[in-house]
């Protein structure tokens, strides 16, 4: 195995005299799994094409983007494995200080909107090369959008960035299949056939399996037929049952998204993942210190991909699709041994899941036939009648991992679906998550108690998690283990007053619960819960929402879940007196409150562990549901 190359000088060693395609990514060049640069570079590469990588280049001029000459058949852009303006702004649009994706964690190495900025420049470089766009950027940005940032409605990045085609989703049946069509000639201009692709277009037919979205200009000027366009995108992101979606531009101008692409088959999956990776960034970045965003990745297995949860606030329902799909377990086992192997193991697999962890096949047989329901969750309000809940393979899975020569402990931190842990009238696998898997504490994502809130992000109710925390203490006590349970919460969703952040600051002190991961809510392009910031309405329902957009009200939201913190006392008081509750500041900012197991606490925590930081692959939001 070797790193695929990233200079002039490396693919002339291999003997070539130009490559087929040059791979431009924002993130520094780590050839993990992990990472959609490596895996669309190895597929091409195992399929006869010869692939250079340019990361990290300098944008200011064009030069760098000539460095290794024409390539044959085209350029390949993506900003990274985050979104270039989340990697660089927080939600209070903060600069950010560090950069995990870069060598050293330094920041300033890819510019904002970073494939617009990089397809530009490939452009200028070499006007007649194709540009093939993709990865969470322009997945998430590829019909008109609000945009936080700049907040206003942008056009889709297919657009602004004078690309050919934008790969959406999971892009490794779309990148082939484009491959072997420039391979065989046909222009890119006329590849406009492929799922999971959006493409230009002057003219089109409408016809039964295709609809015409408001236009870009619609919905700029009307927030109704925004939500419109949005809840009819919505509705198509399934592979059976989506449609071709066609937005309009001046009427002149169409981006045509074609339907989504199927999901990659088990034995698919084990393929990409056992492809020739090093599993590390390249040693270019030695002298840097290493690049930080492999250490949270390096001795993890991916699973499983897609998610049924459906969360509001959200993007994978419109990136990785609802439709879930799983390796196999001896794939899985394969790649454990070869993380056992490695001279840095340690006897510790860090995460063995996917966007959430007890997600490992289709929710119900009839998605595999039918798609899914376009109308209906899986999980809200409650579970579907027709849903398999079933833990028994992921039991199966993670018993053969703990049982290989060498590993010591085999965590899960990509996330438990709790609600869909209740649903499971076993508990053997909540028994064996408290003994084997779980080092102290076990993160869960609640994200609200307010049930109006929960609504709103499509999660459980309130019930439903203090009855897991109940059951999790009560296994725990049985086994003789003294582990504790973390929220993950959100402040200032869609829905949220200032009545329903007291209502989760109340639970927190009454259940004893400290949070040490506090979100608030950040609207990335693609999710339910933008649009509705945005636009002030539910687009599946069109009713009226509030929405706490003032920074004064955001930051007492936020204040209130961390209403033991000091520094919080005099927001707190603020956020009470506004909200006409005087009566609760003793209550809420009094020194004595009741822990979880029914005792009072001053000040501190005994469990000191709860305060350690979060263990989460930065481009993949590894939170416990």
């Amino acid at each position: 195995m070797s790193f695929l190359p990233i200079t002039k000088q490396e693919c002339e060693q291999r003997g070539w005299p130009q490559p087929d395609f040059v791979l431009i990514t924002g993130d520094g060049y780590i050839d993990h799994p992990s990472f959609g640069t490596a895996i669309i570079s190895r597929i091409l590469e195992s399929r006869g094409f010869k692939v250079a990588i340019l990361a990290q280049p300098d944008w200011n001029s064009k030069d760098d983007f000539m460095r290794f000459g024409k390539p044959r058949l085209g350029f390949l852009i993506n900003a990274g494995n985050v979104d270039s303006m989340v990697n660089h702004y927080s939600v209070f649009k903060h600069k950010r200080r560090t950069d995990a994706y870069t060598p050293g964690g330094a920041i300033g190495k890819r510019p904002n909107r970073a494939v617009i900025v990089y397809s530009n420049r490939a452009r200028e470089a070499y006007k007649d090369v194709p540009i093939v766009i993709g990865g969470i950027e322009a997945s998430l940005r590829r019909l008109g959008h609000y945009d936080y940032w700049d907040d206003k409605v942008r056009k889709s990045i297919l657009l602004d960035s004078k690309a050919d085609i934008l790969i959406y989703g999971m892009g490794e049946r779309s990148i082939v299949e484009i491959a072997e069509a420039l391979d065989s000639g046909i222009e890119a201009k006329d590849i406009g056939w492929i799922r999971g692709t959006c493409v230009k277009a002057k003219e089109i037919e409408l016809d039964e399996e295709s609809m015409l979205l408001p236009s870009f200009e619609e919905i700029v000027s009307d927030k109704k037929k925004y939500c419109e366009s949005f809840a009819i995108q919505y509705g198509n992101n399934d592979f059976i049952t989506g449609k071709r979606l066609i937005e309009p531009y001046g009427g002149d101008v169409y981006v045509v998204q074609n339907p989504p692409q199927e999901p990659l088959s088990t034995q698919e999956l084990d393929d990409v993942y056992e492809l020739s990776y090093e599993g590390t960034y390249h040693p270019v970045y030695e002298k840097d210190g290493g690049i930080p965003a492999i250490k949270e990745v390096e001795y993890s297995i991916v699973s499983s991909r897609g998610c049924f949860g459906g969360c509001s606030f959200c993007a994978l329902t419109y990136h990785q699709g609802r439709q879930v799909r799983g390796r196999s377990k001896d794939s899985i086992v394969r790649e454990g041994k070869k993380l056992i192997a490695q001279p840095g193991f340690k006897g510790y697999i860090h995460d063995v899941g996917g966007p959430t962890a007890n997600f490992r096949g289709p929710a119900c047989k009839k998605q595999l036939t039918k798609g899914v329901c376009s109308e209906k969750d899986c999980l809200y309000p409650s579970p579907c009648s027709q849903i398999s809940v079933d833990h028994k393979e992921y039991l199966e899975l993670l018993r053969s991992l703990r049982g290989l020569p060498g590993v010591k402990k085999v965590f899960i931190r990509s996330g438990i679906r709790f609600d869909y842990v209740m649903a499971d009238q076993n508990d053997e696998f909540l028994r064996e998550l408290c003994k084997y898997h779980v080092s102290g504490i076990l993160k869960v994502a609640p994200e609200h108690v307010s049930e109006r809130v929960l609504s709103y992000m499509r999660k459980p109710e309130k019930k439903i998690f203090e009855e897991f925390s109940k059951k999790y203490k009560r296994i725990n006590e049985q086994l003789g283990l003294k582990q504790y349970l973390i929220p993950y919460l959100i402040s200032s969703h869609p829905g949220s007053t200032l009545e329903d952040a007291i209502e989760l600051a109340l639970f927190l002190k009454e259940n004893g619960f400290i949070p040490d991961q506090v979100q608030d809510f950040y609207p990335t392009p693609g999710t339910l819960s933008t649009c509705m910031y945005y636009t002030e309405m539910d687009p599946l329902t069109m009713k009226k929402v509030f929405v706490p957009k003032t920074m004064e009200e955001k930051k007492m939201q936020r204040a209130l879940i961390h209403f033991n913190k000091p520094e919080n006392r005099e927001t707190v008081k603020a956020a009470l007196i506004k909200a006409r509750r005087p009566d609760l500041i003793g209550v809420l900012l009094g020194r004595t409150f009741k822990n979880q197991e029914g005792g009072p606490e001053k000040d501190s925590r005994p469990q000191k562990s709860q305060n350690q930081p979060i263990h989460r692959n930065t481009g993949k939001n590894k939170r416990s549901k």
